[in-house]
């Protein structure tokens, strides 16, 4: 039988300046993880937007998806997203998340990573609509991807993280205020990533 709560792992927390980040690995069961991630390729509007960089418009390196319990937009990199309605799966990883971080999530944004050429640039989720020091809770599942972080003004602050199928990384305090992070490209051969970020959208 499927555990659907399995007793949570003490989460890894490395110590970095300016920033608060806890890493379950196995926030999940593999067998949980499976089957949550085909049921989120299957059931997810997924679609590829437009990004405008440096004058120049491309479609952006992955696919992507927003979905609110109160049906706020968002906005980011010149792209203004409506959300979908919650779905009972994603309601059900977020009454998950709850059992050890009590942000208010209101929304959450979904990536797909298809292959090692899907990617994410450097950034900081730090738009308007988040508040000055959001609690951003980011869920991987599928094939594992590289986290790259950099301190914006230290240089010698860098940390790498392999995001687990199935794991929990939750970025708080001052980290998008000082911190960047992305998902780079990758010349493996490799198979789909799904992540999903949910964060409070501030009205």
């Amino acid at each position: 039988m499927l555990e659907l709560f399995p007793e949570n792992e003490s989460p890894w927390v490395p110590k970095i300046p300016d920033a608060e980040l806890l890493y379950y690995p196995n926030f999940w069961t593999k067998e949980e993880a499976d089957i949550l991630f085909q049921i989120l390729v299957r059931e997810i509007p997924w679609r590829q937007d437009h990004i405008t960089v440096f004058g120049k418009t491309y479609p952006q390196p992955r696919l992507t998806s927003l979905h609110s319990k109160d049906r706020q937009p968002y906005s980011y990199s010149g792209i203004r997203m409506n959300p979908e309605p919650m779905s009972k799966t994603l309601a059900g990883l977020l009454d998950k998340i709850k059992t050890v971080e009590k942000n208010d999530f209101t929304s959450v944004l979904l990536n797909q990573y298809r292959n090692g050429k899907d990617s994410n640039g450097w950034h900081s989720d730090d738009e308007k609509e988040l508040g000055k020091h959001p609690i951003i809770a980011s869920v991987s599942f599928g094939e594992e991807r590289f986290f790259h972080l950099k301190h914006k003004t230290h240089k010698e602050e860098r940390l790498k993280i392999k995001l687990a199928h199935g794991s929990l990384l939750i970025m708080g305090g001052q980290m998008q205020e000082y911190w960047q992070h992305q998902i780079a490209k990758t010349k493996l051969s490799i198979g789909v990533r799904i992540n999903l970020t949910f964060r409070e959208i501030k009205v």
